[in-house]
C-alpha cells in the first residue's frame, strides 16, 4: 500500500513540475503565449485541465484512501458481504462523469469555432499575406504583396495580423509557432490556412513537428515581431541583400537540404546566419506550385522535390543569358 500510496503521490508531483517546464526563456510555447491566438490556446488547456481534474482528483484521493481502510487486519472497516446497490452512490458515479462530458463537449465545441485556423484575426489593419511552402528541410516565406521571400525567417509587423497559406512541394510537414498560433499540417496540392499576431516585438521559433527525414532538427525558423518602421527596414535588407528567387534557384531549393545549407550556397556575408533573402520572386510562383499537383496525372520521380531521384540544375550551371550563379 505505501508503494501505491507513493507513486500517486509522486505523479502529483511530477505532473506540476511537467507544466512548469515549458516555462523558458525561449519563445516557443502556448503556455508562455505572446499572442491572441496562443493565449487562447493557454486558456483552453487550462479550462479542461481543470474540468478533467473532477474527475481525476477524486481517484487519486479516494483510491489511498479506500486501500488504507480496508487494509488486511483493519477490524474497523464494516464487513458487508450482502452489499449490492446503492442509489446514491450510483448517481454520483454516473451523474459526475455525465456532466463533466457535457461540459467538456461544449468547450471543445466553443473553442473549436473560436480558434478555427481559418477565421481571420480582428483587428483595424490589414492582415500581413504570407505564402508559406514546406520544402526539406526548410520553411520558404513569400510576402506577395512586396515580392520578396525569405528561408529561415519569418518576419511580421508587431500587432498586425498575418494571414499564412501553406502548402508542401514534398512530404506532408506539420507548422507550428508555439508562442504564437496553433499546428497545422501542410500536404502537395493542398492548401491550408493559419492566423497569428504578436503582441510585442520578439523573435519566436517555428518548426516543422512531422518527421521527414534526417534533416527534420534543422527545420526551425524565426518567427520575429518588429515595429513597423523596424519591418520596412527589414523588407529594404531583403531587396538589397537578397537573390531573385525563379526557377532555377527554386530547383536547387527542391533538393534535401538545411537552411544552414542554403544560407551557405546563397546568401551574403552581410545577411544573418541560418538565413536567406530572395529580392524578387518569380510571379504566381506559389499558386504554380500548388497547381501542379491538381493536373490529374501522377508527377514523374524526377519533378518531385525532396525525392530521391529529383534533378534540379546545379547552381554553377548557365543561367538564361550565359551568366552563372
Amino acid at each position: 500500500m505505501v508503494r501505491i500510496f507513493n507513486r500517486y503521490t509522486i505523479g502529483m508531483i511530477l505532473i506540476p513540475l511537467l507544466l512548469l517546464a515549458g516555462c523558458s526563456d525561449v519563445n516557443d510555447s502556448f503556455l508562455d503565449p505572446k499572442g491572441p491566438i496562443a493565449a487562447a490556446q493557454k486558456s483552453h488547456f487550462i479550462s479542461v485541465t481543470l474540468y478533467s481534474m473532477l474527475a481525476a482528483g477524486p481517484v487519486f484521493l479516494l483510491v489511498p484512501l479506500i486501500m488504507w481502510r480496508y487494509r488486511y487486519k483493519n477490524k474497523a472497516a464494516r464487513y458487508a458481504p450482502d452489499w449490492a446497490f446503492s442509489g446514491w452512490l450510483d448517481s454520483l458515479m454516473w451523474g459526475v462523469p455525465v456532466v463533466i462530458v457535457f461540459v467538456l463537449s461544449s468547450e471543445l465545441w466553443r473553442s473549436s469555432r473560436a480558434l478555427d485556423p481559418y477565421k481571420p484575426i480582428a483587428s483595424d489593419q490589414p492582415a500581413l499575406q504570407v505564402q508559406v511552402i514546406g520544402l526539406d528541410w526548410k520553411w520558404l516565406f513569400i510576402y506577395p504583396d512586396y515580392g520578396v521571400a525569405s528561408i529561415g525567417e519569418l518576419a511580421f509587423p508587431v500587432d498586425r495580423p498575418v494571414s499564412l497559406v501553406l502548402t508542401s512541394d514534398t512530404v506532408m510537414q506539420s507548422f507550428m509557432v508555439g508562442s504564437l498560433a496553433g499546428q497545422i499540417y501542410v500536404m502537395p496540392g493542398m492548401q491550408t490556412r493559419l492566423q497569428l499576431k504578436a503582441d510585442e516585438p520578439g523573435v519566436f521559433q517555428g518548426q516543422n513537428t512531422q518527421f521527414n527525414g534526417n534533416g527534420f532538427a534543422a527545420q526551425k525558423f524565426n518567427a520575429v515581431a518588429l515595429s513597423s518602421g523596424d519591418f520596412d527596414d527589414w523588407l529594404t535588407n531583403v531587396r538589397t541583400q537578397g537573390v531573385e528567387l525563379d526557377e532555377r534557384i527554386y530547383g536547387y531549393l527542391g533538393n534535401r537540404s538545411t537552411k544552414q545549407e542554403v544560407h551557405e550556397a546563397l546568401a551574403s556575408a552581410s545577411v544573418p546566419d541560418d538565413v536567406t533573402y530572395f529580392s524578387r520572386v518569380t510571379p504566381n510562383l506559389y499558386q504554380s506550385i500548388l497547381g501542379r499537383y491538381h493536373a490529374g496525372i501522377a508527377i514523374a520521380p524526377e519533378d518531385q522535390p525532396g525525392g530521391e531521384l529529383y534533378r534540379a540544375a546545379p547552381l554553377n550551371s548557365p543561367a538564361p543569358g550565359g551568366s552563372t550563379l
